[in-house]
């Protein structure tokens, strides 16, 4: 069975730096296409980074050169690394398994439950 479970949300002070985790059960994170969505307050879901099975990696522009997503290969976990976070940075943040982008749509067919980011002083 595929699961996908998030931690390590929280508040975190503008410009601070958070760590997001996505412990995968059922697959090898290594080999698999993953990403992170976020869902920000009245807003839809919004696609925030890819890495592939090559570990090639893709970032949403309002991102680029501030977070970077990461595997780690032993402990099959999917990673976030979120630094000079801003307040529009706030949001539900998901981690999902083979997504597949369209130019207004997005659909994974695997989704964790979310993890709370919440940038405010």
């Amino acid at each position: 069975e595929v699961q996908l479970v998030e931690s390590g949300g929280g508040l975190v002070q503008p410009g601070g730096s958070l760590r997001i985790s996505c412990a995968v059960s059922g697959f090898t994170v290594s080999s698999s296409a993953m990403s992170w969505v976020r869902q920000a307050p009245g807003k839809g879901l919004e696609w925030v980074s890819s890495i592939n099975s090559y570990r090639l990696t893709y970032y949403t522009d309002s991102v680029k050169d501030r977070f970077t997503i990461s595997t780690d290969n032993a402990k099959n976990t999917l990673y976030l690394q979120m630094n000079s976070l801003k307040s529009e940075d706030t949001a539900v943040y998901y981690c999902a398994k083979d997504c597949r982008r369209g130019i207004t749509s997005l659909s994974c067919d695997y989704w964790g439950q979310g993890t709370q980011v919440t940038v405010s002083s």
